[in-house]
């Protein structure tokens, strides 16, 4: 036999606010900016990694030992799949509600910020 749980009022109130609050939390953070990427098919080899070398995958930020926050950019298996996540661009194109990329340090130029952008929007290749 199986029981049934009823929930009294209190909780769910609880529930619908803690959702309420969810969905209102993640409108918090601007869209990224999505780019015509025509002509311009940026590889990690050729392209992106000596970006994240130079301004992410450094020592106590997301290099193999630190990494920051769980990210390593060190190697393409390690930043493709970062790459692909929400959080990515928003840093990178300093987005409202996005933790801005590089810490320490201005934002990427335009041409590197575009690079990278060009890069995920075609699926990060390798």
């Amino acid at each position: 036999m199986v029981k049934s749980v009823h929930f009294g009022p209190a909780a769910k109130l609880t529930v619908l606010m803690m959702t309420f609050s969810a969905m209102w939390l993640s409108c918090d953070k601007e869209s990224v900016d999505m780019i015509d990427c025509t002509g311009l098919t940026p590889t990690y080899t050729a392209d992106i990694k000596v970006i994240l070398d130079n301004s992410c995958a450094k020592s106590g930020c997301h290099d193999p030992l630190t990494k920051s926050n769980g990210y390593d950019f060190s190697t393409y298996n390690t930043a493709m799949p970062i790459s692909q996540g929400a959080n990515f661009l928003g840093a990178v194109q300093h987005k409202s509600g996005f933790k801005p990329m590089p810490m320490d340090g201005p934002k990427l130029s335009d041409s590197k910020v575009q690079l990278l952008t060009c890069w995920v929007q075609n699926g990060s290749p390798e």
